[in-house]
């Protein structure tokens, strides 16, 4: 009788992990999504799907979605190593206030450019690097 109570007991604390975890992981990826990184997905499907047909693109595009709840449960695993079930509960809050919002709007655009200027100051430190070789 023991063995069999610890065995629900067992089972149901699984399960309660399970559901914690369930919900952390949906908790991210609403966070995911408000910080812009569905509208970039979303771009990234209709620019990579330009090519496609229209008789096709239908298809195309269901199918390019498909796809996203596997990249969200990815992503979601990478913030769930760095944050906190809380941490990300207050990323949530801050992203649904105007200047959340206006940070996940602008957000895309800033990384674009800072990569490219990233980019300028590596060709120019390598130019430095080749003087001194």
């Amino acid at each position: 009788m023991k063995k069999i109570l610890l065995v629900c007991m067992f089972m149901v604390a699984i399960a309660t992990k399970a559901q914690d975890n369930s919900d952390f992981k949906n908790e991210t990826v609403e966070f995911l999504k408000l910080t812009g990184a569905g509208a970039a997905f979303e771009n990234a499907i209709a620019q990579i799907g330009a090519g496609v047909s229209q008789e096709n693109k239908e298809a195309y595009t269901n199918e390019a979605n498909g796809t996203l709840v596997s990249l969200y449960d990815k992503m979601a695993e990478l913030y769930m190593a760095e944050f906190t079930q809380d941490e990300i509960k207050e990323l949530v809050a801050f992203y649904n206030t105007d200047l959340g919002k206006k940070l996940a709007e602008k957000q895309l655009g800033l990384t674009q450019k800072a990569m490219m200027f990233g980019q300028s100051w590596g060709m120019e430190v390598s130019a430095i690097a080749q003087k001194y070789n």
